[in-house]
């Protein structure tokens, strides 16, 4: 199968740097959910793959979406708005929960579908040929979403496909290597966002905006170190240190308590009475489950 249709990546981004998957298919047919890896980044029913972007800022600069292989458009949406999904947007999405998008037909059954587009964005239209790698559009945050990010369907005969489990035979802790990538993907079981400092804890809405890291910060206030990640399971292990110029300065380990799409934690110290010390500041965030690393990030902030 994998043979016969392969696909690209329909985001112009460098996954694990500039983006991130967030979900995968949903293979349990229960109203619980589980992805290929036998793991927790899926929910129940979702039918496709989200790449997601680090940010609402990241968005409004403009991230493409591309084709991901070639055919022929066959319907296009582009007239929704672009906010955060609440309930009381029931009624104006009124099923159109894929927001703006496109679907393409590729031929011998195949078809794929792309979902968040950012309104007004789409610049292909019914019965164009595309080829593989061409802009559709731009990530955006129309339909029922809570974050941006573009939200991959592929569908034979109608029927849904994984991309990264085509024949849909899970065993656990040994994926498939046959999948429809046409290149080999990177697939964490969770992991980090972004990470920055802050002169305190920063509200959840601006580290998802993409406006919470400083890149300086005043000698007398609190210096806080602050993780954006995913994929969140209870006993998980966030690490977080702060050294400054001479030294190590905080240090915690946050123990998760509880399985989290999205989530935040953040540690520091508020200054001392001579206030802190000039010169450039390092943090450190590492996210573990069960003694293994699944990632690290770094950060640096200059005090005057």
């Amino acid at each position: 199968m994998a043979r016969d249709f392969q696909l690209d990546l329909p985001i112009d981004c460098v996954l694990g740097e500039t983006c991130y998957i967030q979900n995968y298919v949903d293979h349990d047919p229960s109203e619980a959910a589980s992805d290929f890896q036998c793991g927790a980044l899926s929910y129940d029913t979702h039918n496709g793959t989200d790449f997601g972007l680090h940010s609402l800022a990241d968005m409004d600069a403009g991230v493409d979406v591309l084709a991901s292989a070639s055919g022929t458009v066959r319907g296009v949406r582009n007239d929704m708005r672009d906010v955060i999904y609440t309930p009381d947007l029931a009624g104006e999405i009124n099923g159109r929960d894929c927001g703006n998008g496109v679907v393409i037909a590729h031929g011998d059954g195949w078809e794929t579908q792309y979902c968040h587009m950012k309104e007004g964005s789409v610049v292909v239209q019914t019965g164009d040929i595309v080829e593989t790698g061409d802009i559709l559009g731009e990530v955006g945050l129309s339909g029922r979403t809570q974050f941006p990010h573009v939200h991959i369907v592929v569908r034979r005969d109608g029927n849904m496909v994984d991309p990264f489990d085509p024949d849909g035979q899970i065993t656990c802790n040994e994926p498939s290597d046959v999948t429809l990538w046409h290149l080999p993907l990177d697939t964490p079981l969770g992991g980090l966002i972004t990470t920055g400092f802050a002169d305190k804890v920063p509200e959840y809405l601006d580290v998802k905006a993409g406006t919470a890291a400083a890149s300086e910060l005043s000698a007398n206030a609190p210096i806080v170190l602050w993780a954006f990640a995913f994929g969140a399971r209870p006993g998980d292990l966030l690490h977080i240190a702060i050294d400054g110029p001479d030294g190590p300065l905080f240090e915690t380990d946050d123990v998760l308590d509880r399985q989290q799409a999205l989530f935040m934690r953040a540690g520091g110290l508020n200054a001392p009475d001579a206030g802190w010390q000039s010169g450039i500041y390092t943090g450190v965030v590492i996210h573990s489950r069960d003694g293994i690393e699944l990632d690290r990030q770094t950060a640096t902030v200059t005090l005057p």
